[in-house]
């Protein structure tokens, strides 16, 4: 969602319906994609692949089945009928559980309105779901970075041990190779063993020497922001 073009569903059996709201659609960055399903095929909502859904329910007698629907497909989905509106008549949202709003387009006096409210709404109604969609995204990496944060700090507390005990596999290997009479398979094999010791030990290194730059990054910041602070409040 935040980076692939949203989908707009329009879901009438008028030709005219989708021709009008995609023409007085309002201007976005992202402009949305519109794809026209046939009113009666409603049902196949569940599982369609779209952003949001527009629904033409001018026509129809009973639109309890199709609200219906697009409350089960649990995407954010504009209802338009046009039951009868009384003098005063604005433009009517009623949440009908979930995302779905109703719009009704029996405006007095402005029998097109409902195409202006319904681009304007549905053009928030992406805007949110992106933003959501970019906080999700935002709170997976970092959840993702504070477990690697946990693992990096757990591997930094245990490295005096795992020093220790490389020394020891170290040592034992060195009186290995120098163990008289020992085979010249189980010197090699102990000669191994202390190569691989000498490059865990330099690699456990390489943690202690990242620990001690990020601690002198993390104190640079925190300097400069310091400095920041001290300079607005002089300001």
């Amino acid at each position: 969602m935040t980076t692939d073009r949203p989908t707009v569903l329009i879901l009438s059996s008028d030709p005219a319906f989708a021709r009008e709201l995609a023409a007085n659609w309002p201007s976005d960055a992202t402009q949305p994609g519109f794809t026209v399903l046939e009113g009666s095929l409603f049902r196949d909502l569940i599982g369609s692949n779209y952003d949001l859904a527009i629904a033409d329910a001018r026509s129809r007698h009973s639109d309890s089945e199709l609200t219906q629907a697009l409350a089960s497909a649990a995407k954010p989905a504009i209802l338009i009928h046009s039951a009868p509106a009384p003098e005063s008549a604005r433009p009517d949202f009623t949440h009908t559980g979930g995302a779905l709003l109703e719009l009704n387009a029996a405006l007095h006096g402005q029998p097109q309105s409902w195409v202006v409210v319904a681009g304007l709404l549905g053009r928030e109604i992406l805007r949110r779901a992106r933003a959501e969609a970019s906080a999700r995204e935002a709170e997976h990496r970092c959840a993702a970075a504070q477990a690697d944060a946990t693992l990096g700090r757990y591997m930094v507390e245990m490295r005096h041990n795992i020093n220790n005990a490389l020394t020891s596999v170290l040592g034992n290997a060195e009186l290995l190779t120098l163990e008289p009479g020992l085979p010249a398979d189980a010197i090699a094999e102990a000669d191994t063993i202390r190569n691989m010791a000498l490059r865990l030990h330099e690699i456990f290194q390489r943690f202690s020497s990242i620990e001690k730059e990020l601690t002198v990054a993390a104190r640079e910041a925190d300097k400069k922001a310091a400095q920041a602070r001290t300079a607005g409040f002089g300001a």
